[in-house]
């Protein structure tokens, strides 16, 4: 039997009020890709937390044995000494420093107190190299994409003789085709003799690429699955995660479609960045109420840069086209006039533009929407506060009270925060842009209920979504998107996977 190369026994991580681990169990064997699974909140990024000292010995009871020697590290430079090397979810790149230097950044190539440069961006082109990166290493990591950026950051990581590579969420904001890539990578690492231990919600990526699974459930261990001898499926890994088998992904819904309540015609967008480039070319489409409508395309074909363009135009220059909202031309210059129109657009990145992370719950579900809970330029706090209380019960967002910091919710929680504040304003039109990015499949069932749940209220619902199979059970009709040009539009008793990608790739040389 293959030796294990990690031991976590007993771990047990309290904060104030909460036991995020309780008597967790790790085991992972030496060059093989471990995956852990679990819903948002279980204790994954935590577990690997303790294990990278983020959260350093003394602040956690159990026993950490590393290639046979007990551990207990004081910080993350202890455990990179060891040969463990952490990439959060978050990258942790400086973008106006070049490769070379982010990827030697506290791991100096120098001389006498002076930096080599030229041995700095060779060894960095040797790095690059073994990850399948062609840039030049003093290449501004600002001025490549984020898969890129995610090589960067494991290029990083062999910097250090990393022998146990740890990955959270490595695929969460990348297209297929960084994903399929990243994971060859990963299967090249293993076979170099590199342990991995990767976090994903992307089932379908853990059983494509893991060796071992561990499921994780309320911070406890339930079980290490073996995907060889096991036969582990999807439903199973599932099983475990929430306790309970999800027999359909999606809940049961009988559309109830109406008129017409929201129309895009002609929508050009240029560039801010790139003059004279089109993002959105020529795009057309229309909503009706009570229809949940799909828009699928790759990465850069304009899906985001469609929504923020329309939404206020809070997106490119040179904007030309006509929005109607039931029937009348309207215009939508400002977020104000969007809200005011009865249009609301949840974005892709919760984090950096969705929600305030330092401030409560009950701040950011008002946030959108203080005209409605002001009077005589005061916002009425008792209100606000009944408002929050509301929402925190309807939305199931779990969390001790509406005084709850919103940082430090989990991932589905928070985007349920975000659902209540464009809710909060009586939309008319919901543009959801990735409404279950980053969140477990338990929490992307809740989404999908609130989703239907504002469809059977009138609502007109456009989704926008990396993810096939999630516009596939959810959408009534799905537009794709092409080089910013509308390529398609197909009704969902026709639409199959490789439709979609058909019109999704057609134009695209």
């Amino acid at each position: 039997m293959t030796e294990h190369i990690l031991r976590m026994s007993g771990i047990t991580k309290t904060f104030p009020g909460v036991t995020a681990l309780q008597d967790v169990n790790l085991a992972v064997r030496r060059g093989e890709i471990h995956a852990i699974c679990g819903e948002n909140g279980a204790g994954k990024s935590t577990l690997m937390k303790v294990l990278s000292g983020v959260y350093p010995h003394g602040q956690y009871d159990g026993e950490i044995v590393f290639e046979g020697n007990r551990c207990e590290f004081g910080g993350i430079r202890d455990s990179e000494r060891a040969g463990i090397v952490i990439i959060h979810q978050e990258l942790a790149l400086s973008p106006q420093l070049s490769i070379a230097e982010n990827i030697y950044l506290g791991n100096e190539r120098a001389r006498r107190g002076i930096i080599d440069w030229n041995r700095t961006n060779y060894e960095a082109g040797e790095l690059l190299k073994r990850v399948g990166l062609r840039e030049n290493p003093t290449t501004t990591v600002s001025d490549i994409g984020v898969g890129k950026q995610q090589l960067v950051e494991i290029a990083k990581a062999l910097s250090k003789e990393v022998k146990l590579l740890i990955l959270d969420e490595p695929t969460a904001a990348l297209n297929d085709e960084d994903s399929a890539h990243l994971l060859d990578l990963l299967r090249g690492l293993r076979d170099e003799g590199i342990t991995c231990v990767i976090i994903s919600h992307k089932l379908n990526e853990v059983i494509a690429i893991a060796d071992s699974v561990t499921i994780l459930r309320d911070g406890h261990t339930i079980e290490t699955l073996d995907m060889a001898a096991d036969s582990v499926t999807e439903d199973r890994i599932i099983s475990g995660m929430v306790g309970r088998a999800l027999d359909n992904r999606f809940p049961p819904r009988t559309p109830a479609i109406g008129e017409e309540a929201f129309r895009i015609e002609d929508w050009t967008v240029y560039s801010p960045s790139q003059p004279g480039r089109k993002v959105v070319d020529g795009a057309s489409l229309m909503l009706r109420r009570g229809e949940i409508v799909g828009l699928a395309g790759l990465m850069g074909a304009g899906r985001t840069e469609l929504a923020m363009s329309v939404f206020g135009r809070t997106y490119g220059v040179h904007i030309s086209g006509r929005v109607f909202k039931g029937g009348k031309q309207v215009e939508l210059r400002t977020v104000q006039d969007a809200i005011r129109h009865g249009v609301a657009y949840a974005t892709e990145d919760r984090k950096r533009y969705g929600l305030n992370l330092i401030e409560d719950i009950k701040r950011n579900i008002s946030a959108a929407w203080l005209k409605g809970l002001s009077r005589r330029g005061w916002v009425n706090e008792y209100e606000e506060y009944r408002v929050a209380q509301q929402f925190r019960g309807s939305m199931n967002i779990k969390a001790p009270s509406v005084d709850s910091v919103v940082g430090k919710l989990s991932g589905g929680n928070q985007q349920k925060v975000v659902l209540s504040k464009w809710i909060l304003t009586e939309p008319d039109v919901l543009i959801l842009d990735e409404p279950t990015r980053g969140i477990d499949v338990g929490a992307k069932y809740e989404i999908y209920v609130i989703i239907n749940r504002l469809a059977e209220q009138g609502k007109a619902v456009l989704v926008i979504s990396s993810e096939l199979p999630e516009l596939l059970g959810l959408c009534d009709r799905i537009y794709t998107l092409s080089e910013g040009r509308v390529t398609g539009e197909v009704p969902r008793e026709e639409a199959t996977q490789e439709r979609l990608m058909y019109l999704m790739t057609k134009g695209q040389e």
